[in-house]
């Protein structure tokens, strides 16, 4: 009964998240292309919608074909089959990657935690990128980055309650390669057009440009999501119910098998008694 809710969630999910941010993304250029070519949007967005359908089916045999065959569905339906072929085998491979990983994160929540850094990056400063010349552009950011931050922490102690704060450190390394990541791919994106050298030397000065300026203004913010997460994962495991009792391991026998060899003769049944009867003195 499950499959009958989380099959058609997940559908809806990926598309939201995968193909949604694509689409309002060519509403303000009055493009009519359901699908710009952007790689960066393609990737994230496909692997984004991936992970979550991941964690909503919990099978890596169902979650896997769904995806491609969801992704590979609407590219078709969207027209652009023909006119990007290079961006479908892209979909296709982040969308089954996202998949993987959410099916695996619901078995551990720690693993779901790394899946989701990519997309938490992404869609942090989304809300702020159309935002250049906003006052408060460095508190809206640095906001959205804390928040996600104390969210990947919260998730990654689910399960397993404060023994998986040891993964708080590389999951937050994680997250901040994660933005790395984010822009390494916008770089491509605006690279495209140039020799692959170009390209791959703009990819890689984007990614190995981010964390020095990242951590340098946000590093407040990085402090503040780690305190955020420590009372969030307490009250987390103060709400759940106490363990039950580990069990007897005499629960399932008898009252006998409690007793000791030496006190099996109280369950015996007494020999009878022969009584042999007086003998007269002779005499």
């Amino acid at each position: 009964m499950r499959y009958l809710w989380s099959v058609p969630a997940a559908v809806i999910v990926w598309f939201v998240l995968g193909f949604a941010p694509t689409y309002l993304n060519a509403l303000p250029d009055g493009s009519t292309m359901f699908v710009p070519a952007r790689i960066d949007l393609l990737v994230l967005g496909g692997f984004a919608g991936g992970v979550v359908a991941g964690l909503l089916i919990r099978r890596i045999r169902i979650v896997v074909p769904l995806v491609l065959v969801v992704a590979g569905g609407t590219w078709w339906l969207s027209g652009n089959l023909l006119s990007a072929k290079g961006l479908l085998p892209a979909l296709l491979v982040a969308s089954a990657i996202g998949g993987l990983f959410g099916a695996l994160g619901t078995r551990s929540s720690v693993v779901a935690a790394f899946a989701l850094a990519v997309p938490v990056a992404w869609y942090a400063l989304r809300p702020a990128s159309e935002l250049e010349t906003w006052r408060w552009l460095w508190q809206l950011n640095g906001l959205l980055v804390a928040v996600g931050l104390a969210l990947l922490l919260y998730v990654a102690c689910w399960r397993r309650g404060w023994r998986s704060a040891y993964y708080w450190v590389p999951l937050a390394a994680v997250y901040v390669a994660s933005f790395a990541v984010v822009d390494g791919a916008q770089a491509i994106t605006q690279a495209r057009g140039r020799s692959t050298d170009e390209v791959a030397d703009a990819g890689t000065d984007a990614f190995f440009q981010t964390f020095e300026p990242l951590l340098r203004e946000y590093w407040p913010w990085f402090v503040l999501a780690v305190l955020l997460a420590i009372p969030m994962v307490a009250l987390k495991i103060r709400a759940l119910p106490p363990p039950p009792p580990p069990p007897s391991p005499y629960d399932d026998r008898g009252n006998d098998a409690v007793l000791s060899d030496d006190l099996d003769w109280i369950d015996r049944e007494e020999p009878k008694r022969r009584l042999i009867p007086r003998r007269e003195p002779v005499g």
